[in-house]
Formats: structure tokens, C-alpha cells, sequence
């Protein structure tokens, strides 16, 4: 296999085993709701078994039968067609007597089907007596049954239907406060980048900043972590950064599209830190090691031109290709110079210093008591942000929508190679944003079902299974036409 499609492959596994578990533990939630209030389950899936199933498992007369690669067909009703008075065609469901049936028949059971489907990106419960995904329309015109979902009280039914995003956030809090005990919190403060200054992209210079600027703060709020900058000028609307240049406080206004311009460059070095060139390493048959640098020297210019920052390296080195050269660097407090003849590549075949080397990077380590507590308010600080994305997200002006991404922008950001504390961050943070879109009010989602059960327990009306149904099919409808509007936006990157 070559490195790209080992890379890709790592990213798939990450992505469909994080899938899995976020699915499992969410559809564990109304599992185990439902039976808590005595609502049978006819089915717990992982993944969906459109036309068959892998594998499905069901206890009948206490003992467990196993199917495997099986047709899904209707098991307790047989369908007659007919004609009505205008002469159409009408599909009647018959209930099939079960007792006509062998005592070992796996359709005389009442327990709950266990299966994995063939199609990895999602999962279901089967609720009996319930409008949902499965529009299991013969079910429903059968009479209530007290085992039904539809025939318990609204309260009990609510429970059941937020029990599924209930346990995507306790998944987020129990997985934070595992990071947090084990690994702690890093992050690289706004004090240590301004001892040298950031570096301004071109869009960040549009905006009034510039290179070797220390930023102070944002609309009026100091913010520690560097890289929580741009995420406050994106969510919280940021109208001013305030930073010092030259020894000044200057107060930057920001234009009024600053919010779209910075969703619309994807750019993550829209502001980076300004380092000097501390050499970590060379690479195999380096020119510059070849010229006798060493690890732990700092490039400091080119000819005669001063390179005090490594960012100031790569600009004027390019200037210099198929050109001899001499690069000065400082070891030991000496500046030494090193002659040598630069190719066409502009490389000398040499590694910047990890950030760890360079700045006095923040950490903070917890007892397991301590990381509870932490636990539970960097889950809700995520939930926040991303409750803040989405508003962008219908905000027209802002042209967030373009960003939207579907399962390629989700795969993508899984790293190349297996890291599991990173696969665990990044799993808490999906489960957080599964949480946050199945609360949305859009019918077919657990938010969708919450309304109604709230409209139900104000107003002691239930809705009519007919209105529900309605409702299904035009939540699928909205959720089906944003699968293909995130996806699509996916495919058109690729192509960009």
C-alpha cells in the first residue's frame, strides 16, 4: 500500500469507528428509555439494514437465534391488494396469527432484534408504536397496544425522545474528563507569541494588521489561547482587535464582512506566531549541514540581508535560487557564516524547531477529581460554540452555508495516522455536534419529536398520527436535501 492510501485508510477507520460509537451510545439512549418505561424495542441497529442486515440476533423461548446476511421482509403482517369504489389500487396489512406459527419461530417473539447493517454511516431503534424514519404505516393502524410507545403518557415519551442526545453529551463529558486526567490541557498563550509579534496573511492585512504586531485584545477581552482568536472574531461577531506595533496601542476596527471574508478564505494562518529559525534537524543530504549548520543554530540572514524570523527566511530565500549564497546563523552567542551554492528548489534541506522549543507552552495537569469538574465546562463551552456556528450558518450575509461539509469534510479531519488521543478529542467533539443537530426543532430528528411532546404537554393535545406522519416525511425531506447540500459542497471542493 502507498503512504496516501494508508493515510486514507486510517482516516476511513477513524471515522466510521467514531461514527459507530457515537451512533451506539445515542441510540443507547432511547433503548434503554423505552425500557425503563416498559416501551418494547423491536429492533436496536447499528448501521442501516436497507433490504438486508450482516448479522441479527433475537432471544426466542430464552434462547438466541441467529441470522446472518438476511433479507429484510415484513414478519407479522401479509399485505392483499384490492380495488376500491373509484377502482385504485389500495394495499390492506393483515396481521399474521402468530399462533398458527411453530413455538420456535423467530416471529413469535416479542424480545428485541439486535442486528449490524451494511450500510456504516448511521443506526436506528425501532420504537413500537412510534412515527419515525422506519414509516411503518401496517404498525400504526393496528390499535394501541399499552407496550407502545404512542400509548404512554407525554412526559414518559419526552424522556425517551432526549434520552438519545442526553447521552451524546455525557459521552463529550465522560470523554473530556478522561483527556483531561490523563493528558491534561496545552495550549500556547497570547503572552508567549507576543514576544516576538504574529505574522499577517494577506487577508489579515486587508483587515489593518500587520507583521510583528502583539495582539492585546478582542472587542475588549483579553483571550489567552493564541489559537482561540479567530474562532472569537468568527463566533462572537469580533468588531475591533486591539494590539500593540512599535511600542503603541493601536485599536483596529474591523469591516463589517470581516466575519465572511474569514469563513470564505478557509485559511488557518489567517494570524501565526512569528519564530525565530532554530534549526531541529536537517534532512537527508542537507545542504545546509553539508555547509557545517548544526542543531541549535539560528539562521539570522541571507547574504546581506537580515532574516531575524523564520517566516522572513522563506520570503527572501526565493529570491536567491541557482544563486550562490552565504546564510548567517548565531551559535553559542558567535554569528558564524556558512557559503553554499542554492539550487533551483530554494532548499537547504533544514527543520524549524517545534513550537514546544520555541515558546513556554501552557499546562495544566488535573487530579481525576479536578478533571470532572473541567470535564463538564469544556463540554458545555463546545456546545455553546457550536449552538454560535450554526446561527453563522443562517446568517445569509455571511455566506457560512458555503462552508458546509458533509462525510468527506468529516473524514478529513481525522489525522493520517492513528492517534488515540486524538481520535478521542475529535469523537467527543462529533458527539457534541450530533448532540447539538438532533435537538434542532426539524421533524425526523429527536428535536423535531421534542417540539411536538412540548406543544403536547402545554396544550394536553396530542397530535394526530396522520399530522405526525405528514411531519416525517417532510423532516426527511429537509434532512435528505441538507445530506446532499453538505456532500455536494464536498464534491465541489474536490474539484476546485
Amino acid at each position: 500500500m502507498t503512504l496516501l492510501s494508508i493515510a486514507i485508510f486510517n482516516k476511513v477507520l477513524q471515522f466510521i469507528l467514531a461514527l459507530s460509537i457515537l451512533i451506539f451510545v445515542h441510540e443507547f439512549g432511547h433503548f434503554a428509555a423505552a425500557k425503563i418505561f416498559k416501551v418494547r424495542v423491536e429492533k436496536f441497529y447499528l448501521f442501516f439494514d436497507w433490504g438486508f442486515s450482516l448479522m441479527r440476533v433475537k432471544r426466542v423461548n430464552g434462547k438466541l437465534c441467529w441470522k446472518f446476511f438476511a433479507k429484510n421482509v415484513p414478519e407479522k403482517y401479509t399485505t392483499v391488494e384490492k380495488r376500491n369504489a373509484d377502482g385504485k389500487k389500495e394495499v390492506e396489512y393483515v396481521p399474521i396469527d402468530l399462533n398458527t406459527l411453530p413455538e420456535d419461530d423467530w416471529r413469535r417473539s416479542d424480545s428485541t432484534e439486535y442486528g449490524i447493517g451494511w450500510f456504516p454511516l448511521g443506526g436506528y431503534n425501532k420504537i413500537a408504536g412510534m412515527i419515525d424514519e422506519s414509516m411503518d404505516k401496517e404498525q400504526m393502524k393496528q390499535p394501541p397496544q399499552p407496550w407502545e410507545f404512542r400509548s404512554k403518557p407525554a412526559w414518559q415519551r419526552f424522556i425517551i425522545m432526549v434520552a438519545g442526545v442526553f447521552m451524546n453529551v455525557v459521552l463529550a463529558i465522560a470523554i473530556y474528563i478522561g483527556l483531561l486526567f490523563d493528558y491534561g490541557e496545552q495550549y500556547l498563550p497570547t503572552e508567549e507569541v507576543n514576544k516576538y509579534g504574529i505574522v499577517a496573511d494577506s487577508l489579515a492585512q486587508e483587515f489593518g494588521l500587520r507583521d510583528g504586531d502583539k495582539i492585546l485584545r478582542v472587542n475588549g477581552k483579553e483571550v489567552n489561547d493564541f489559537y482561540r482568536i479567530t474562532t472569537e472574531l468568527i463566533l462572537e461577531d469580533s468588531q475591533t482587535i486591539e494590539v500593540e506595533r512599535d511600542g503603541q496601542v493601536l485599536t483596529i476596527e474591523l469591516p463589517a464582512d470581516a466575519t465572511s471574508k474569514l469563513l470564505s478564505t478557509q485559511d488557518v494562518n489567517f494570524i501565526s506566531y512569528r519564530a525565530p529559525f532554530l534549526i531541529s534537524d536537517f534532512s537527508e543530504g542537507s545542504l545546509a549541514q553539508a555547509s557545517g549548520m548544526e542543531v541549535g543554530d539560528v539562521i539570522i540572514g541571507i547574504n546581506d540581508v537580515p532574516t531575524p524570523y523564520y517566516q522572513d527566511f522563506v520570503q527572501e530565500i526565493k529570491q536567491f535560487k541557482g544563486q550562490d549564497i552565504t546564510i548567517s546563523a548565531v551559535r553559542d552567542f558567535d554569528t558564524l557564516t556558512f557559503p553554499m551554492h542554492l539550487p533551483e528548489s530554494g532548499i537547504i534541506g533544514v527543520y524549524l524547531a517545534p513550537i514546544s522549543e520555541i515558546f513556554n507552552l501552557e499546562t495544566i495537569e488535573y487530579t481525576f477529581w479536578e478533571a470532572v469538574p473541567r470535564g463538564f465546562s469544556k463540554t458545555f463551552t463546545e456546545i455553546s460554540d457550536y449552538w454560535k456556528q450554526l446561527k453563522i450558518i443562517f446568517k445569509p450575509k455571511t455566506k457560512a452555508y458555503e462552508s458546509v461539509g458533509g462525510f468527506i469534510s468529516i473524514g478529513k479531519i481525522f489525522p493520517d495516522t492513528w492517534v488515540w488521543s486524538m481520535f478521542w478529542r475529535l469523537t467527543a467533539f462529533l458527539s457534541i455536534a450530533l448532540a447539538v443537530m438532533n435537538i434542532l426543532p426539524i421533524p425526523a430528528l429527536d428535536g423535531g419529536h421534542i417540539l411536538f411532546l412540548l406543544v403536547e404537554i402545554i396544550t394536553g393535545r396530542k397530535p394526530s398520527d396522520k399530522f405526525m406522519e405528514i411531519a416525517e416525511y417532510i423532516g426527511l425531506a429537509l434532512v435528505f436535501a441538507l445530506m446532499i447540500f453538505a456532500n455536494g459542497n464536498d464534491i465541489i471542493k474536490l474539484f476546485r
